[in-house]
């Protein structure tokens, strides 16, 4: 809920008066040094250095490749991704090298850029402007900002596509032109030259947000840039030129929100979740700039400045363009100096460069060189004498010294209870420190410290996440995979369709092995049958051949002849019926199982024929053996028989019993 309603923020506007803000602190401006020159345009570089990522967010792809030629306003980069906007080509000539190379932020790092080298013709790509912007979409003006790469320019870098395409209700919307910090003039000079464009920029961002009220805040130490802009915009009753008091940090986004609303910004939350936005002077002029003339965001001003340079400046910097060379147009004097010290940015929240060749960033306003004890020595540092001036200043109402001792400490864990994220690092702790210790470079390292292990954390949840993912997605796959399985084999099962050729093979198979069972059965059943025949046909022959003896052996041997022949013709007669019989049981186990058809019958009688036939022929073959045997048996019967009669011969009669005994 709202702490001050609409209409009381419109009535106290109406009647001139404004809120505050506590803490602040009233530090010297030193902005004479370049507020009355006109904006300069400098020479080319020798080089010039783009650094992929400028802006909050993700960087893009790139778009270009070593060797390539680029005209100026190329797009040097190209994503999809929402939070990533293109860097151009700060003028025509070729790219040399893609790779790391120092960048603008207090850490030093190294970050990947693109270096071109100018040709000197400083030739345009084709450019596509939106002059009646109104004609156009809401969708159409906000993609022409992306793809022209803007983004804030007051320090923050926030993709200007992203905030303009928000939507929550706005009520206010606040152009920044109140620029606070010490010694910096950049958009003091630009609402002086270009107070039309700025209120063109204007308009097209009140197209896009439609807000209730538009104000324009611009601090009271600049009577010039204020009354240039309520010239350009005296013929729109929907935009207030106001003038705010000279506290710094004023020109803060919370602090300056709070100043002309009364409201507060949520702690974790943003200025449009109370109905207000804000966008830097130097932002509107790089909108119209991208949207009446179609140039992508190339240059910016910059305030170069300092006691430690002979012509202190405001200059269009193209984008990419080394500190050195700027110090050099602006006559940088090393003698005025212990040590070489350049600081990017205010003496109140820029940082000391580690390297002179630096390139200007989208963000970049000022760069200071001051002369030795122009500013606060930081090697100076004190113990904290517990004064609490640092609390007295925070504009933000936090407690600098406890954050101070836990930063230090790397109790990261103990800064956060003390809210270190709600610093806003404007360094008023600092300049009223008379222990001189430099607090904001300490909140700042406990704040990149915290930063880099959450993105440690983030990145192992993320490992972890997908290494879940890859286990879940194989344990899937594999239930999947048995489920098919299980389906193909239902399938399977449950598909029987009538005179299917599956089950006529598992219909002949199963006739083949009853065929094979059915073999087997007469086999054994006719191997009995011959072993009983056998038996029977040897008994016989045993019987015949003990008659013969009894006789007496005195028969004649055509007598014994025609007994062994009658005895083998008997022997033959039962051979064929046993085989007879055999072969009429296989018939007779074969009629019963009867067959599915006609040709199977025919099949199974041509078998039987066949079987009786081999039957047969087995009791021929069986005959003959038997003959020639019976033929052996009665030779040595004869043989035998003569023997005995002889013997009988010359014994008396009554040895004939024991020797037929004997016998």
């Amino acid at each position: 809920m709202l702490s001050v309603s609409f209409d009381e923020i419109i009535a106290k506007l109406n009647a001139g008066k404004l809120y505050d803000f506590p803490g602040g602190v009233h530090p010297e401006d030193k902005k004479l040094l370049t507020s009355q020159a006109e904006i300069q345009t400098v020479s080319l570089p020798e080089k010039l250095i783009i650094p992929i990522r400028q802006h909050v967010g993700t960087e893009g792809r790139l778009a270009i490749s070593v060797g390539d030629r680029v005209k100026k306003g190329q797009p040097l980069t190209r994503s999809s991704h929402p939070f990533a906007i293109p860097v151009h080509a700060p003028t025509s000539g070729k790219v040399t090298e893609i790779g790391p190379h120092v960048t603008a932020h207090p850490s030093g790092l190294n970050e990947q850029a693109i270096t071109i080298i100018p040709d000197g013709h400083d030739e345009w790509t084709s450019l596509t402007p939106l002059s009646d912007y109104t004609a156009h979409s809401s969708e159409k003006v906000v993609e022409a900002l992306c793809d022209a790469g803007i983004s804030g320019m007051g320090g923050a870098g926030f993709p200007t596509h992203i905030k303009a395409s928000g939507t929550k209700k706005i009520e206010f919307m606040v152009i920044n032109g109140v620029e606070c910090e010490p010694y910096i003039t950049a958009d003091d000079r630009l609402m002086r030259e270009h107070a039309w464009q700025v209120r063109q920029g204007t308009d097209v961002l009140a197209h896009l947000i439609k807000p209730q009220v538009i104000i324009i805040a611009i601090e009271d130490n600049k009577p010039e840039a204020l009354k240039a802009m309520q010239i350009a915009c005296q013929d729109s009753a929907d935009i207030r030129v106001v003038s705010v008091p000279t506290k710094y940090p004023a020109g803060g986004e919370k602090q300056l929100i709070q100043v002309l609303t009364g409201r507060e910004v949520p702690r974790d939350g943003l200025p449009a979740d109370i109905g207000v936005l804000m966008f830097n002077v130097g932002t509107c002029y790089a909108i119209a700039d991208a949207i009446f003339q179609g140039k992508p965001l190339v240059e910016r001003v910059v305030t170069v400045t300092g006691e430690a340079v002979e012509k202190p400046c405001n200059v269009w910097a193209l984008i990419g363009t080394p500190v050195n060379h700027l110090l050099k147009e602006a006559g940088y004097n090393p003698t005025k100096q212990a040590q070489p010290q350049v600081v990017m940015g205010g003496p109140m929240m820029g940082f000391t460069l580690n390297d002179a060749d630096v390139p200007v960033v989208k963000i970049t306003n000022c760069l200071l060189v001051p002369a030795s004890g122009e500013l606060i020595d930081e090697d100076n540092e004190r113990p904290c004498i517990r004064c609490s001036a640092c609390a007295d200043a925070c504009p933000a109402s936090l407690l600098p010294q406890q954050l101070f001792w836990h930063a230090k400490a790397h109790e990261y864990d103990k800064a956060q209870e003390y809210n270190l994220f709600d610093c806003i690092e404007c360094g008023a702790c600092a300049y009223v420190c008379p222990s001189e210790i430099p607090l904001v470079h300490y909140y700042r390292q406990a704040k990149s410290s915290i930063r880099q292990q959450r993105d440690e954390k983030a990145r192992a949840e993320k490992a972890r996440e997908r290494f879940e993912a890859r286990k879940a997605r194989l344990e899937r796959e594999k239930i999947e995979r048995e489920e098919k399985h299980r389906r193909a084999k239902e399938a399977r099962e449950n598909k029987t369709p009538a005179g299917s050729s599956k089950d006529k093979v598992a219909a002949a198979l199963a006739r083949a092995k009853a065929k094979r069972a059915g073999k087997e059965e007469n086999n054994t059943e006719q191997d009995q049958s011959a072993t009983q025949t056998d038996k029977q046909a040897k008994v016989a022959a045993a019987v015949a051949r003990a008659k013969a003896k009894k006789a007496g052996g005195q028969q004649s041997d055509s007598k014994d002849n025609q007994d062994r022949s009658d005895n083998v013709a008997d022997e033959k007669k039962q051979q064929v019926a046993a085989a007879v019989a055999r072969a009429k049981a296989k018939k007779t186990q074969r009629d019963s199982k009867s067959a599915p058809d006609k040709n199977s019958a025919a099949s199974e009688e041509n078998s039987s024929a066949q079987s009786e036939n081999r039957a047969t022929d087995e009791v021929s073959t069986q005959s003959a053996e038997d003959s020639k045997k019976q033929r052996v048996a009665a030779a040595v019967a004869r043989a035998k028989a003569k023997k005995a009669q002889r013997d009988s011969k010359s014994a008396p009669d009554k040895s004939s019993p024991s020797g037929i005994a004997k016998r």
